[in-house]
């Protein structure tokens, strides 16, 4: 039987979410006549001044945005505009990356000069009763070195009774900020910054060298809306200045704020005695919702009868019967399809039944685990006492989940049932398969098919940083049996600027990455990928994939994978080989000459708190041979915010702008948005530059990701929902 499952596709449901995300994000909080206002206390969490960071308006202060909070800041004055993503990684320590824009520069031939740049700041003391919070920063520590400085700053506050909060900061900067004011140089001379370097490299024999110079300040917020700012700059702003950027006439800046709504701030400043500026303030935590997700009642559990008041009940006859089999299984269809889950196979005995199962509608498998259990509990007969939940992925059995039925009766409605149902329960390795269980009928083949729009951005090119394609898709996903995938997308583009730069590869390299516009200019109709691609399970603790076909837009070819990774374990590692070609730039079917062999060796490890810690070794698309470090955080709603960055044995030199491979990324599910149960998330990888050095080909279905969702830390990690 050949079943047709429509689904809408994951670039509309990507459109649509972001453009409502936009509306809940910045809407006002509004209160109902029964509710007090204001619906948010007095600074709930720290401003953001001009550099995107916690601040005044063009100096830091030492404070800390909350764990995990993810701030955008845009500011504009004296012709500069300014782009920072801030992500608080733990509670002490915060990383940011900006892209600015400053006018009338006049470097390299371009009116405007764009530069990248990454700070990181560290929380060295929290502030107490009589002491300040206390923070170490440096900025732009690995870009061109335009706003390279570091800083040790302190901030107090006090609280008033009828006068708001008032918070007082002073500190000490170099580099940029020791431009202005300065009062020596204790660790000796630095470096100047020279326009149109590589950039990339920590500059570490510069940092807190050379001239530094105290700044300071106050802010005062009068209210739960308004707050005023007034700071003494250290900057000298000499690379502009000495442009005619602007004029500086004064170290002395003033600002007004207002917070609009409980996410979104805007100020206005008068800045250096000559300048107006403007600055938009955008934070959210991931951990709070947008929207909070909500789910509809869980199936009770149906407590058996005593053996005693129906014995016949307790019979185990029904075991032999060649029949009981398949009859539960058809009872246990429909009720687990209610619930977004597909039951993959049964086997049952008189006293257990281990039930295997794909989840269809929860990014929480705690939360599908439970409800998994209550539909055995009404379903099963009084004598099966052991449940064995087995989570599937892709036809992959991931772990088995064992729960008496006795807990799940007795514990339903106690306190803290949730750590009690863990404290009983079993996390195992899953076998590869189930001996003498059945399947669901009409399981196989199946067919998922999607159409909508798609938009494809480009960001970073100098002459337009924001460029984007955007048209209709049609994507298909052909599942003919377990742990096989066939799978394809067509692309066929409207309207965009992709293709119109004008900038063309300089790379000394083979241009494996470079010679992306001309893929986004060759053809309106596309063939973006297909392939196909069986996964399985060799042993207990092993997994493995091969896939062949057209990967991405620029490669094809064949792919193959192997995984360790115990249910138990934090460690896993992995070996990945590929073979690919270069496709033709209209991405057809046809190939370029350019092919290459690749593949690494990888460790992950679960870190602990939703940190993941990931290393790569091997060979990348230009036959460079090199590493790869990522380093993520992931909240137990579906959220992950990461890094990476690559070293090869490609020179800076020879990589060119930006000296080596890194970026961010960013994984954001939609149920964040909506509201709804829902696995399909948005994700994007932001990279300051895209060159050769360091590229890996882009292969659907990597195994480490689809493995570890169903393995004992995740589960672990959200048990808390198991009784929703």
């Amino acid at each position: 039987m050949l079943i047709f499952r429509h689904s809408a596709i994951m670039g509309t449901a990507s459109v649509l979410a972001l453009g409502a995300a936009i509306g809940l994000i910045c809407m006002p909080q509004t209160a109902s006549a029964q509710e007090q206002t204001p619906t948010f206390a007095v600074s709930p969490q720290p401003s953001l001044n001009f550099y995107g960071l916690p601040g005044l308006i063009d100096t830091p202060t030492a404070e800390a945005l909350p764990d995990g909070q993810v701030a955008l800041g845009v500011s504009h004055f004296g012709g500069t505009t300014r782009t920072t993503l801030t992500f608080q990684a733990t509670p002490r320590i915060s990383a940011s990356f900006r892209y600015v824009g400053i006018q009338n520069w006049n470097s390299n031939g371009f009116s405007t000069y764009r530069d990248r740049s990454f700070d990181v700041r560290y929380l060295a003391l929290r502030e107490r009763k009589y002491l300040p919070a206390v923070s170490i920063g440096l900025q732009d520590f690995a870009g061109t070195g335009i706003y390279a400085g570091e800083y040790i700053v302190a901030t107090k506050t006090f609280e008033t009774a009828n006068a708001g909060t008032i918070k007082l900061t002073g500190g000490l900067g170099w580099g940029r900020l020791g431009s202005n004011g300065s009062i020596g140089a204790p660790f000796g001379v630095r470096g100047s910054f020279t326009a149109g370097s590589t950039g990339g490299s920590p500059s570490v024999d510069q940092w807190f060298r050379g001239d530094v110079a105290p700044f300071g300040g106050v802010e005062w917020l009068v209210n739960d809306k308004l707050g005023l700012k007034a700071e003494y700059s250290s900057d000298a702003y000499l690379p502009e200045t000495s442009r005619g950027v602007f004029s500086l006439k004064s170290r002395v800046n003033f600002g007004v704020e207002y917070q609009y709504s409980e996410r979104l701030r805007l100020g206005g400043y008068y800045l250096y005695g000559s300048e107006v500026g403007i600055n938009a303030q955008l934070q959210l935590n991931p951990k709070q919702a947008l929207t909070p997700t909500t789910v509809s009642a869980p199936t009770p559990v149906l407590p058996r009868p005593s053996r005693n008041s129906n014995p016949a009940a307790w019979r185990t006859d029904w075991a032999n019967s060649q029949t009981a089999p398949a009859q539960l299984r058809d009872a246990l269809v429909p009720a687990l399809s209610k619930e977004g889950l597909t039951l993959e196979e049964l086997a049952v005995s008189a006293n257990s039944a281990e039930l295997r199962i794909s989840n269809q509608r929860y990014n929480s498998q705690s939360l599908a685990i439970g409800r998994a259990a209550r539909v055995l509990a009404q379903t099963m007969p009084p004598s099966v006492e052991t449940f064995r939940i087995v989570t599937m992925q892709n036809g992959l059995a991931l772990s088995t989940v064992t729960i008496r039925r006795s807990d799940l009766e007795t514990l339903e409605f106690v306190p803290n049932n949730s750590e009690a149902l863990l404290a009983v329960t079993g996390i195992n390795a899953a076998s590869p398969s189930l001996a003498g269980g059945v399947t669901q009928p009409g399981l196989y083949p199946q067919m998922n098919y999607s159409i909508g729009p798609y938009v494809a951005p480009s960001y970073f090119d100098p002459d337009q940083p924001v460029r984007a394609d955007a048209g209709i898709r049609a994507e298909f996903r052909y599942r003919f049996a377990p742990g096989w995938l066939v799978s394809g997308e067509v692309r066929h583009r409207l309207g965009g600027n992709v293709g119109d730069s004008t900038r063309t590869s300089n790379s000394v390299l083979p241009r494996v990455r470079t010679d992306g516009i001309l893929y986004a200019r060759a053809a309106d109709t596309t063939l973006n990928r297909l392939y196909i691609s069986r996964q399985w399970k060799p042993g207990s603790n092993t997994y493995a994939r091969m896939s062949a076909g057209y990967f991405e837009s620029m490669y094809g070819g064949v792919s193959g994978e192997l995984l360790w990774k115990p249910v138990g374990s934090r460690l896993a590692l992995g070996v990945e080989a590929n073979y690919v070609k270069q496709r033709d730039f209209d991405q057809r079917f046809g190939f370029r000459d350019y092919s290459i062999a690749t593949g690494h060796v990888s460790a992950y490890y679960d870190i602990g708190n939703g940190y993941q810690g990931q290393l790569d070794v091997g060979r990348y698309l230009a036959g460079d041979y090199g590493a790869t470090a990522t380093l993520s955080r992931e909240f137990d709603n579906g959220w992950k915010v990461g890094g990476f960055f690559t070293l090869t044995d490609v020179s800076s030199a020879d990589f060119g702008e930006g000296s080596f491979d890194k970026g961010i990324l960013l994984t954001v599910p939609l149920n964040w948005f909506l509201g709804k149960p829902s696995q399909q998330s948005i994700s994007t990888t932001i990279r300051p530059i895209q060159r050769d050095g360091g590229a890996r080909v882009s292969v659907p279905g990597r195994l480490y990701e689809q493995v570890r969702q169903g393995h004992k830390s995740s589960i672990v990690s959200d048990w808390s929902r198991v009784w929703e």
